[in-house]
């Protein structure tokens, strides 16, 4: 897939103000600090897209991108940060969840995982839930230029290890690095073959 537009559409904390359902949609979660706004700019060739911040928990909304002019891009407020108070982490957590349980054009969530830890289980918490409420979800490392390949396969295999406890069979997963755009195109062409899906489901 070629990205051709890529512009911000709205911020908000209720379902009924997001854009209008009339196109497939792709969230993107994971705890805070793992490199969600590097990972979205990334992957549409634009360093100002989404706002990056060495200040984990900054993203607090959910934030809508049109790329394309065909489909949505959806930057989600990160989960887990300590330094949050337990009032705003509740409410967060309310709005994330309504938003992904009765969003009915979302097609994918993808849940980024920072490749240099161990499992983690506010992580593995979180895919759980998805499954449970029968929302589609792939995750994607990041990070992956961090750490050696060996560790790399050590840590990934350790959350396999961890989520076949609850799973018969794992989600699509992802390797990236913002730095070098490494998996880029693989997440691109995902996102094209379920755009494509759509369409065609869409014209029967």
């Amino acid at each position: 897939m070629k990205i051709k537009s890529a512009k911000f559409i709205i911020s908000n904390t209720e379902i009924e103000k997001c854009p209008a359902p009339d196109r497939p949609e792709y969230a993107f979660i994971g705890r805070s600090n793992v490199g969600k706004s590097s990972l979205i700019n990334m992957l549409v060739n634009n360093k100002k897209l989404a706002k990056t911040s060495g200040r984990p928990g900054k993203t607090q909304l959910i934030n809508h991108f049109e790329i394309n002019e065909s489909w949505y891009l959806v930057d989600l407020p990160g989960y887990g940060y300590a330094k949050s108070s337990k009032m705003n982490r509740y409410k967060w957590s309310k709005f994330i969840e309504e938003y992904l349980r009765k969003r009915e054009n979302l097609m994918n969530t993808f849940v980024l995982v920072d490749s240099r830890h161990e499992p983690q289980k506010n992580d593995i918490e979180f895919m759980n839930w998805c499954g449970h409420n029968e929302i589609p979800f792939s995750i994607v490392f990041t990070k992956i230029d961090k750490l050696s390949s060996s560790k790399l396969q050590k840590n990934m295999f350790n959350y396999r290890k961890e989520l076949l406890k609850f799973w018969a069979e794992l989600p699509p997963v992802f390797t990236t690095s913002s730095e070098s755009a490494f998996g880029r195109e693989k997440l691109l062409n995902y996102i094209e073959e379920i755009n494509s899906m759509y369409e065609n489901a869409k014209s029967d």
